[in-house]
């Protein structure tokens, strides 16, 4: 059962939207409607703008201390409820519990980790140019916060901006995804009984359009996060530029892996699966491109296929489930018709390559070799459970067509030599690289992308300097 009750929060108080409207949420597993996620009207999203400028009024004068206290205690009030918001976040996202429950952990790891961080919003002081003078710089809160993010990961995702602007000691308004609202709903109980006060976290769904539109018109925000996709982030950068918010976009990603002819090909095989078929595939940073050099590369399609192959597909409240469902069956059709491309271009298809037939929106894991430069899945974000393979020869070649996208998010490099992979690192045109191993999001790193994948970062000290802005004392004083 969906143990959640979706509601809006503004200014301290949960309710329904003003104007009646609200769309079905639905159990991706399942394709059944599992609770009703209500609409803000205008007059709610103006009320959350107004609250939030109150609330951020309020925390900016709490002590960080004082701060530091209450988050601390919404961390461990997410962690006592650890299971109960993981199978929140399975059924409306459709996820292996596991995975979930790992997710739900790491929110209350990066909730503690703003808590400490806001403690050490250090300024400086700067030798003066005369003897009765003092340079002082401090951190000051960038004021109202606006955050949009992304269903993928209802847990990292929302809690990345809330933890991160309360950190710093800023309010915000959040708007995260229709399709998985109760994971952010669930933590803002957490935060409200941690003894948030009211206005400082303001929770909306509703038309993504029209709420972003109305939000970002409004002088009050003066800071931006968004995770979506990199068409989203274009727009939105946009809007905020109408009244020069500062921003911090996370977007898509193409995240190549480059198999060097040392590799552990076990290690790689192993690592490579369980991160490729993730959240169905369903990640940002998930390795989407394989470059595999020729010496390993059908040896290693083989073993893939065979990991890959004997992952089970299913409901991801079931215990033995390994990959769950895609969110929607929108996301069916595009994986398909990326498949479907790639093979009428002269790809292999070695596993999968078509959504299964029985409720819910599930797609086969899927393995894809010798797919040609010119098919669309290799210059498209697939967000699905699909690994498209190349081999290579030279470390020239594989460099130039790792970096062939518009994308720099996350890349992945597999050698046993450190030359090697020091090489790879400073040639992969990324924010992220993971050698040996995919493990390249925690709360105390920084977590980001470059070009069309985005620019700042979330998570570490950058994260917390996102959500800052600099100020310069000059004091002089008479002799």
């Amino acid at each position: 059962m969906y143990d959640e009750k979706i509601e809006l929060f503004i200014d301290g108080v949960w309710r329904q939207g003003s104007g009646g409207k609200s769309q079905p949420l639905l159990n991706p597993a399942t394709g059944e409607e599992i609770a009703r996620v209500p609409h803000a009207s205008e007059d709610d999203l103006e009320q959350a703008l107004v609250a939030a400028e109150k609330g951020f009024r309020v925390w900016k004068a709490r002590t960080a201390i004082e701060r530091y206290r209450i988050m601390m205690k919404a961390a461990d009030l997410i962690d006592a409820e650890n299971e109960r918001i993981a199978r929140v976040l399975t059924m409306e996202n459709g996820k292996p519990l596991a995975e979930s429950r790992a997710e739900v952990g790491f929110a209350a790891d990066a909730t503690r980790w703003y808590a400490e961080e806001g403690k050490r919003a250090y300024g400086r002081i700067v030798p003066g140019r005369l003897s009765n003078q003092r340079q002082i710089v401090i951190k000051e809160p960038v004021g109202v916060v606006v955050a949009f993010a992304a269903w993928n990961f209802p847990a990292s995702n929302v809690i990345r901006k809330v933890a991160g602007a309360l950190g710093a000691s800023c309010s915000i308004i959040l708007k995260t995804a229709e399709e998985t609202p109760g994971t952010a709903v669930a933590f803002a109980r957490c935060f409200e009984k941690a003894g948030t006060p009211a206005g400082v976290i303001n929770l909306v769904f509703g038309v993504p359009d029209e709420v972003s539109s109305y939000l970002l018109a409004s002088p009050i925000p003066k800071k931006v996060s968004v995770t979506g996709s990199t068409a989203v982030g274009k727009l939105l950068q946009k809007r905020a530029a109408e009244t020069l918010k500062r921003c911090t976009m996370e977007l898509g990603g193409h995240a190549p892996v480059i198999v060097h002819e040392d590799a552990d090909v076990a290690l790689a095989v192993d690592t490579l699966v369980a991160a490729k078929y993730r959240n169905a595939g369903q990640v940002c940073t998930s390795p989407t491109r394989f470059f595999v050099h020729k010496s390993l590369y059908e040896g290693f399609l083989k073993l893939f296929c065979e990991k890959a192959a004997a992952l089970k597909v299913g409901d991801g409240l079931s215990t033995d489930t390994r990959m769950g469902p895609m969110i929607a069956a929108r996301r069916l059709e595009a994986v398909q018709q990326l498949v479907d491309d790639a093979v009428a271009k002269g790809a292999r298809l070695l596993l999968g390559g078509t959504a299964l037939k029985h409720p819910g929106f599930f797609y086969e894991p899927t393995v894809l070799a010798d797919v040609p430069d010119n098919a669309r899945i290799f210059s498209e974000e697939p967000f699905g459970p699909i690994a498209s393979f190349q081999s290579f020869l030279e470390f020239d070649d594989v460099i130039e067509r790792a970096n062939a996208t518009p994308y720099g998010l996350a890349s992945f490099v597999f050698t046993r030599s450190g030359s090697l992979a020091q090489k790879t690192e400073l040639a992969l045109n990324a924010g992220l690289v993971g050698v040996n191993n995919t493990a390249i999001s925690t709360p105390e790193t920084p977590f980001g992308g470059v070009n069309e994948s985005g620019y700042g970062s979330e998570s570490g000290l950058e994260g917390l300097e996102a959500f800052q802005r600099i100020k310069y004392i000059s004091e002089l004083f008479p002799s």
